[in-house]
């Protein structure tokens, strides 16, 4: 690595298939890492009952999300599920400027457009589940408290196989059997990067 980007923020991308627990992996670290900013996610998505917009993600809508495609505002986008997700980038500068690592929680369609742009210390972690039975079941739960319907949790069932396909494209794979021990696993190696 060169030595002028050595003490650079790092941008951590954080993939997963749907369900394997990144949202609450991401969480942790944000609670244990006060050095760690999120990057909060642009989508054309209904929130649910227990998000809030501008802290889990800024909703938007379709019309919206297009215009800033144009205007080139995201640093990476992608539609899945039938909605658009994007990174503002902007709002991922403005926290790099204020020397804080920038953690995302996205899919590969985004990590694949980070890892092509300019920022030079990039790391991705991709989490996989002990099982793809253990993911229905989280889904299955999650549909409860969401209110996903059936055919929501099929069609990311469905996607279960494309998005650990791409696993191998990413630095590091770890296991999420237990979320507090995932957990301490992402920040050993987000200081080793940081060293």
């Amino acid at each position: 690595m060169d030595n002028r980007n050595k003490n650079k923020p790092l941008i951590i991308i954080i993939s997963s298939p749907s369900g394997a627990g990144k949202t609450s992996i991401c969480k942790n670290l944000l609670k244990l890492d006060s050095n760690i900013k999120l990057s909060i996610s642009t989508t054309t998505r209904k929130s649910r009952d227990n998000e809030i917009n501008g802290h889990d993600y800024y909703f938007v809508d379709v019309e919206k999300f297009e215009k800033m495609i144009d205007g080139n505002e995201f640093l990476e986008y992608a539609k899945v599920f039938g909605n658009y997700y994007g990174s503002v980038r902007s709002h991922v500068d403005s926290h790099i400027l204020r020397s804080y690592d920038v953690l995302f929680d996205i899919d590969w369609q985004g990590a694949q457009q980070i890892i092509k742009s300019n920022y030079p210390r990039i790391v991705t972690i991709f989490i996989i589940p002990p099982s793809k039975e253990s993911i229905q079941e989280r889904l299955v739960m999650r549909q409860n408290d969401s209110g996903d319907d059936i055919e929501t949790v099929q069609q990311r069932m469905l996607e279960y196989e494309t998005e650990l396909s791409h696993k191998d494209e990413y630095k590091y794979i770890v296991l999420n059997k237990n979320l507090d021990e995932c957990t301490k696993e992402i920040i050993k190696i987000i200081n080793n990067e940081r060293n």
